[in-house]
């Protein structure tokens, strides 16, 4: 059974409000952070629960069947008559790592077309098909995609389920709600670099911190490559994918630098370009767009590199909990991406819809992370490794505030400090690690 069986994955709550309307439901995500086990969780009766004990009935009363597309046989059959296929699957159906079998999309969307039964489809991909365009657009109105991330801090904790809202961290909440009061806590001191070299994947944080860990995610990344790669495009330096990985994972949270990328290989930079996109499509790495605004010519319009989980940049760069410790520029690197996926996790969950960026101007003045929610709320999240903030810290901050006006509802530094303090109108200084734990309600008339 995979280990992520004993993790509460907390946007389970969204897959079943998803299956109640939509005939499809996608569940993607990288390979290994869990989609296979959230599935078979929520709608297969004769796997384990949450907790890892026996189901006496299925969670939500459904029984759907299940098929791998990770089986030899049932990726060639379906490749073979993809409409056959599909008019012989039951009712209900949990069809894993369906980005192997892409002809079916289109038998998929004819059967859907025919018979919009709720709930009738639940497919897992390792691949992100919003970046496919054909894929895409034969499940446009069609699917509803859940994104599932490697395990958020929040999970970690053994969080509770989806039906005990109330004791998640709330932190995105909290944030557009101005929900946080001065209060204290312990640095998390040597603890951030631990759990930054960890990452979210469950099978690695089964296994003990050093050599055990990083063979997994060595292990993990040859295969994906070896396999899924192939699967999605034809690679003709296939040796260069472990390498490109490599050298984002030493980018990440700067500035996106196609050359700087591309240097050490003798590969053109269209060709670089395409194994980019290839790396994102599979969940490897991820580019966070600038922030922009029509009433500013100043902005800084690239954007930023961030790899998909800091457990596994880490391993890419032979760098441990201790390593990080000692070099504090590739700290305050992977802390930022740490908070930013974090931030991530955490939105699949939130009760509305988010838009990520970041702002940066040609003054230098910056924002790590700006979070909006619909059009009319915005926030900004400056994230430092150090356990000090001074009012400097707030410079990017307050430009974005006075240029989002009313609409600018908080401002925050994360840093590895003890106290959660205010540093002006709707900005504070707030402990990192309050990004998992329970914040403290704001009081009336409090700081």
């Amino acid at each position: 059974m995979n280990n992520a069986a004993f993790y509460p994955r907390l946007i389970s709550g969204l897959l079943l409000e998803a299956l109640q309307d939509s005939p499809a439901v996608l569940i993607h995500g990288p390979r290994q952070c869990g989609k296979t086990t959230l599935a078979q969780a929520v709608c297969a009766p004769d796997h384990l629960d949450w907790r890892g004990e026996p189901l006496r009935e299925p969670p939500t009363g459904l029984g759907y069947h299940y098929l791998t597309f990770d089986n030899d046989a049932a990726r060639d059959a379906a490749r073979l008559d993809p409409a056959g296929f599909v008019a012989d699957l039951p009712d209900r159906v949990v069809l894993d790592e369906v980005q192997r079998v892409p002809e079916l999309f289109t038998a998929l969307k004819v059967a859907i077309d025919r018979r919009r039964q709720p709930g009738r489809f639940v497919l897992t991909g390792s691949t992100n098909v919003l970046l496919v365009p054909t894929l895409a657009d034969s499940l446009a109105g069609r699917i509803e995609i859940v994104r599932l991330h490697p395990l958020a801090q929040d999970e970690l904790a053994r969080a509770p389920l989806a039906d005990r809202p109330e004791q998640r961290s709330g932190f995105l909440q909290a944030l557009f709600e101005g929900r946080f009061a001065m209060s204290a806590a312990p640095r998390l001191g040597p603890e951030l670099a631990e759990r930054i070299a960890g990452g979210g994947y469950p099978a690695a944080l089964a296994r003990p911190t050093g050599r055990r860990r990083a063979k997994w995610y060595s292990d993990y990344l040859e295969t994906v490559l070896q396999r899924d790669a192939r699967d999605l495009a034809r690679i003709a330096r296939l040796d260069a994918l472990p390498r490109l990985v490599e050298a984002a994972a030493s980018q990440t949270s700067r500035l996106f630098n196609m050359s700087r990328l591309a240097a050490p290989f003798q590969l053109s930079l269209p060709t670089i370009r395409d194994y980019l996109t290839l790396l994102e499509r599979m969940f490897l790495i991820g580019r966070l767009p600038p922030w922009h605004s029509n009433r500013l010519k100043r902005l800084v319009k690239t954007p930023k590199l961030h790899i998909g989980d800091t457990g596994l940049a880490c391993s890419l760069l032979g760098s441990d909990a201790e390593h990080l410790r000692a070099d504090r520029n590739l700290l305050g690197q992977m802390t930022e991406t740490f908070v930013y996926q974090e931030l991530r996790r955490q939105s699949g969950w939130h009760p509305r819809p988010l838009r990520f960026s970041h702002y940066r101007d040609k003054d230098g003045a910056e924002v790590d992370v700006v979070v909006e929610e619909g059009a009319n709320r915005v926030a900004g999240v400056e994230i430092k490794a150090s356990s000090t903030v001074v009012g400097a810290d707030f410079r990017g901050l307050h430009k974005l505030a006075a240029a989002t006006g009313e609409r600018f509802a908080a401002g925050v530094v994360l840093y590895d400090g003890e106290i959660d303090v205010s540093f002006g109108d709707r900005l504070r200084a707030v402990p990192i690690r309050r990004l998992w734990e329970q914040p403290q309600a704001q009081r009336p008339g409090g700081s």
